[in-house]
């Protein structure tokens, strides 16, 4: 045990002792269990233990921030805990609370590209109205059409991957499973069709079925199929050899799990889809308004499990024999309602991350696109959310009261207006329904503005000249010394803005952070490296004037295990002013799913008066970033 024995005890004791950890880890700055009830760990205790800045509870890691000694304190705590028997700690939380977290972590890598695949069909659906159906005939508006439906109708591939992931399994086994669900010939029907007369599908004399539009977009189908196959391809792997197992081992997990998938999972979905769909059916006849209320209200959540094929399918028949219908008038405000709930989290998050999404996915909204809201913006902040849910269900309601119908199937959002004219040409249903679509994204709005969502430590930055102020006019004393030039070029943001909380709180000193726009850090004064992490992500160096620095790259990058970065320095090694010390793979490290933010603190803050971070948006290498001012 070294110096650290007495704050190991401690900290161990206080997560709920030895037998209530599961794992540990550490990066540069903290400790990350992963505990197996984390309501066993007495956080308040924690963060008024001597030696610990404060506790995160984050990504399903309970964090204890310690500083830059924390190799120290982790070498004490694992000998306190001994050998620690790897198991995967508990889920915590509610039923919703754990549904919303398993979504977003699968959904929140591809949100981006979910959000340029809606701003696609925004743009073909914008040219599809304006210059009528002869763009709708012409080739530029099926390669856009292409464009911006692909990702959508593959988008189990993709789910297929972030879900095994996520469910700590083979991510390219999850998009080979899910290539099966989503093959053209079950999308277009023409397998279905080949065998109908034969008695349909089956599976070795088992039959199954397949839903009307197959599984493209559908959600719930393919996370459902990849938790199951990340479970039985850890159960493959204890017991297939090791010279085999690199074929076997997908071979026998794709055999098993793919005609589960067909002969489970999907006639669950299908007998779900068919009782919702008779239910609503039914329900619309007793009641129009409590139809409207009802579907408005539940329309996002049944496409999130993919049931609103229960109902979509009556809106098909009904208006291909010239039949108008209620369906999409009650559930088509809900796009609406989400819009006007993002549109509010957009405006007043102070975020910059989250308004970063927010922006392409309230554009792509207007367009009937929500699935960038749900999952990015307002399922994970869960206020918004049901918001949305209950504004749709009140427009929903106010829809069918006043008789609105759809006469012919169009665009989605916006462009859907002109489905609600008449045969007899009659535009004054449409532009009701136009008016009730903007009442209710002003509704949502208003609504999501007044109740709020968690929005983090938001609080505001003093300015560089309000810094300056609050220093009560104490000098530099050293200004050359004193003057920390930018380690890697970028856009400078507040540290309050970090997306990492024991950062944006100024728990390990103040600072400013970096939005890199080159992969390379270099040294910002002369002085000595202190501390290099094996990940190679973050850094400690002190100047010859005693001012620590951190430079951490990327957040909780420490998960890459140094994959995608390259050190030119080693610890206790000096360096000069602009010496090279990181390089790394910014493409590479969003592509894994990880901010490339980079924080940069003085850690011993409390040494000196304050410190100052530069009033500019942009720094390159030769910038000051920060002025240190002495007692």
């Amino acid at each position: 045990m070294g110096k650290y024995e007495k704050l190991a005890n401690e900290i161990v004791k206080q997560v709920g002792g030895k037998e209530n950890v599961a794992s540990l880890t550490n990066c540069i700055t903290r400790l990350r269990f992963k505990l197996k009830d984390e309501s066993k760990a007495n956080t308040d205790v924690l963060k008024e233990t001597d030696g610990i800045v404060t506790v995160i509870q984050a990504g399903g890691q309970y964090q204890v921030v310690i500083g830059n000694h924390v190799p120290d304190v982790r070498s004490d705590v694992d000998a306190v805990l001994g050998v620690l028997e790897e198991t995967e700690a508990a889920p915590t939380g509610s039923l919703f609370n754990r549904f919303v977290e398993m979504v977003s972590g699968i959904f929140q890598p591809i949100l981006p590209a979910l959000a340029g695949a809606g701003m696609i069909k925004g743009l073909a659906a914008i040219f599809s109205f304006a210059l009528g159906a002869n763009f709708q005939a012409s080739p530029t508006y099926a390669v856009l059409n292409a464009m911006g439906d692909g990702l959508f109708m593959f988008l189990p591939i993709f789910i297929g991957y972030t879900a095994m992931k996520k469910f700590r399994g083979s991510p390219f086994l999850g998009m080979m499973i899910a290539t099966a669900i989503v093959y053209p010939g079950f999308l277009d029907g023409s397998i279905t069709a080949k065998f109908a007369e034969a008695g349909g599908l089956n599976f070795f004399g088992i039959p199954f079925s397949v839903p009307t539009a197959g599984y493209a977009s559908s959600v719930m189908p393919i996370i459902a199929i990849a938790a199951f196959a990340a479970f039985l391809e850890r159960q493959l792997k204890k017991i297939i050899p090791d010279m085999v197992k690199l074929f076997l081992v997908p071979f026998f997990t794709a055999l098993i799990v793919i005609p589960i998938g067909f002969l489970v999972v999907g006639p669950v979905m299908n007998i779900a889809a068919d009782l919702l769909g008779d239910g609503f059916i039914a329900l619309q006849g007793f009641s129009p308004l409590l139809f409207g209320l009802l579907l408005g209200f539940s329309w996002q959540i049944l496409v999130m499990f993919g049931l609103h094929w229960a109902l979509i399918p009556f809106a098909i028949m009904a208006t291909a024999q010239g039949e108008p219908t209620a369906i999409l008038a009650a559930a088509g405000t809900a796009s609406f309602a989400q819009t006007g709930a993002v549109g509010a989290v957009m405006l007043k998050t102070k975020d910059k991350r989250l308004r970063e999404l927010a922006i392409p996915a309230f554009i792509s909204g207007w367009f009937g696109v929500t699935e960038p809201a749900i999952y990015g913006i307002s399922l994970p902040k869960k206020r918004p959310f049901w918001v949305s849910c209950v504004v749709a269900s009140l427009a929903g309601g106010l829809s069918l009261v006043l008789g609105q119908q759809v006469y012919q199937m169009g665009g989605l959002g916006v462009f859907s207006f002109p489905g609600y004219i008449t045969y007899e040409g009659d535009i004054a249903p449409a532009i009701t329904f136009a008016l009730i679509a903007a009442a209710t994204v002003v509704v949502s709005f208003i609504a999501t503005w007044v109740i709020g969502f968690e929005d983090g430590n938001v609080e505001q930055a003093m300015s560089h000249e309000e810094a300056k102020q609050a220093a009560l006019g104490k000098q530099v004393v050293n200004t050359q010394d004193s003057l920390i030039s930018a380690p890697l070029e970028g856009e400078v943001i507040p540290l309050v803005e970090a997306a990492d909380p024991a950062f944006s709180s100024e728990a390990l000193g103040k600072g400013a952070v970096i939005e890199p726009s080159l992969g390379e850090v270099y040294a910002p004064f002369d002085g000595v490296i202190e501390t290099l992490f094996p990940s190679k992500h973050a850094i400690g160096l002190k100047s010859n004037q005693g001012v620590e620095l951190l430079i951490h790259v990327g957040i909780n990058t420490v998960e890459l295990d140094g994959k995608h970065f390259e050190a030119f320095v080693s610890q206790g090694q000096e360096v000069k002013k602009g010496d090279l010390l990181l390089k790394f793979d910014m493409d590479a490290i969003k592509e894994a799913g990880y901010n490339v933010q980079v924080p940069i603190v003085v850690t011993n803050t409390k040494t000196f008066g304050n410190v100052l971070p530069t009033d500019t948006k942009r720094v390159g290498r030769e910038d000051v970033l920060l002025t240190v001012i002495a007692e």
